[in-house]
């Protein structure tokens, strides 16, 4: 915790990390979920896990969706978020208990919207995606797991059985002291639309897909 001048010059604590807020019944098409509010401190953003059931410490199936508002609320089928989202709700549901983490502020990889959208637009003109946000200036993935890890934490998760295609969401939550105790594909059938940016994401960002062989076909 750090400090920061405040009053009359009197030094007041600053609270860092993550601090649970509320926890308010959430009930959805799925199921019946618990919403379980923090505030992030370190960069101000609010996050939300769902909780379904009773979710004990060790091999809790587990997803970390980064914020997407064009797949997850406007269907967009440039990506396929909004399916792994309503995936991820229904195999927790399926488990009988689970976790989804939804991590506000990693908007387009971490650049925010409005730069997601000027990439989206490169990548029409033939840029692929990590061409894209390197052409803007922008790191390529700017997301960062430790509030993730901070939520499961205070959840009291150990272990996890995550879904995910992304290695790096694994290293993060070994790195930030969550066991992964086994990585749960999380694999959605591709489209024309997306097909492009599914096979960068295996071939230049190491997302584990192989489903994308069956569909050699897709332009």
């Amino acid at each position: 915790m750090t400090e920061k001048v405040g009053v009359l010059g009197k030094k007041t604590p600053q609270r860092t990390g993550v601090e649970r807020v509320v926890n308010a019944p959430l009930p959805t098409v799925y199921g019946e979920f618990r919403a379980v509010g923090y505030l992030d401190h370190d960069r101000g953003d609010e996050q939300v896990a769902l909780v379904y059931g009773e979710i004990g410490t060790d091999e809790v199936l587990t997803r970390l969706h980064s914020e997407c508002l064009t797949g997850d609320a406007f269907g967009s089928r440039h990506c396929e978020c909004g399916e792994q989202l309503d995936s991820a709700l229904r195999a927790v549901v399926a488990e009988g208990s689970g976790i989804v983490v939804y991590l506000r502020g990693h908007e387009g990889r971490g650049i925010g919207l409005l730069a997601k959208l000027r990439a989206m637009a490169l990548q029409a003109e033939g840029l692929d995606t990590v061409e894209a946000n390197l052409a803007l200036g922008l790191p390529v993935d700017a997301r960062d797991y430790g509030v993730a890890a901070g939520m499961l934490h205070d959840l009291g998760v150990r272990s996890v059985r995550l879904m995910s295609n992304n290695p790096d969401k694994r290293a993060a939550l070994v790195r930030h002291g969550i066991e992964v105790a086994e990585t749960v594909p999380l694999l959605i059938a591709p489209c024309e639309s997306n097909i492009t940016y599914l096979r960068t994401k295996r071939e230049r960002l190491d997302h584990h897909l192989p489903h994308l062989d069956a569909v050699a076909h897709l332009s």
